[in-house]
């Protein structure tokens, strides 16, 4: 069996984080590994504490799976260590073989920096330059282009001439495919907007009407993507998959709780 690794964040409500990557790759069929780079307290409401994995116990981590482990392809969290990102880097490069998505959770869709400066500065001088796909949403790849984040708003405004634009600069600037997320239209879609050094494509799906929970889609789609590369996927077909994926799993959302719910299961396997 193949395996996928996971360098994210818990969720101890297990919606985000490691534990939703975990569940993707499980629905593809796949053995997850993991590295933890924070321990949070979270449930769909609230972030209430986090602890921070220091950078020498991430690298221990990777060394005991990496080069152990038959692992095809992985995606990164949120990183806000720039000492914990340079030690992931540093272990990265030396595995070519594995196809790498990289989320660069930088910016809340809000336009807030959920990271520090020298954080950012880490993840595009050290970890963006790796990749094999980025998945920025549109304020993370105008801060990767060099943009204040929100500056672009009125451009913005669901746009995906403005998204592929973005798209087409992050490809440029790093040597990846960058899929830039988060392009809402007029149609009820939700569009992402892929640049892999060919044509600009489009991924739009209509928006799932009152879900029980969209909590942890982010990871869930990074990871979707990770598995559906180390399945041997070319860049436009994983994106096509893994969006399919999400998209089911808000279907299938569930209640776990009082006003509590959870990302459905969806079984993803060849």
């Amino acid at each position: 069996m193949n395996c996928c690794l996971t360098i994210a964040g818990s969720d101890s409500g297990g919606n985000a984080g490691v534990q939703a990557d975990l569940r993707a790759f499980h629905a593809y069929g796949l053995h997850g590994c993991t590295v933890f780079a924070a321990l949070t307290a979270q449930n769909p409401f609230a972030v209430t504490a986090i602890h921070g994995v220091p950078a020498d116990f991430v690298a221990a981590q990777l060394d005991a799976v990496l080069g152990v482990y038959d692992i095809r392809g992985l995606k990164t969290g949120m990183l806000a260590d720039p000492a914990a990102i340079e030690v992931i880097a540093d272990r990265l490069a030396a595995h070519p073989e594995i196809a790498k998505v990289i989320d660069p959770v930088m910016v809340a869709t809000s336009g807030v920096r959920l990271v520090s400066e020298a954080t950012t500065a880490a993840i595009r001088s050290r970890l963006l330059p790796l990749a094999t796909l980025i998945t920025p949403n549109l304020p993370e790849a105008e801060v990767l282009c060099g943009r204040a984040a929100g500056a672009s708003a009125a451009a913005r405004g669901g746009s995906a001439a403005h998204a592929a634009a973005l798209a087409r600069q992050l490809f440029e600037t790093y040597g990846c495919a960058a899929l830039v997320k988060g392009g809402h239209g007029d149609n009820r879609a939700a569009v992402d907007v892929l640049c892999d050094g060919g044509d600009i494509r489009e991924f739009p799906l209509p928006w799932v009407e009152n879900p029980v929970s969209t909590h942890g889609t982010g990871c869930s789609l990074a990871a979707a993507l990770a598995a559906e590369l180390a399945l041997g996927r070319g860049t436009a077909a994983a994106v096509e998959g893994a969006k399919r994926y999400v998209h089911r799993a808000i279907e299938g959302s569930y209640w776990v709780g009082k006003d509590c719910g959870v990302l459905g299961f969806v079984d993803m396997r060849p």
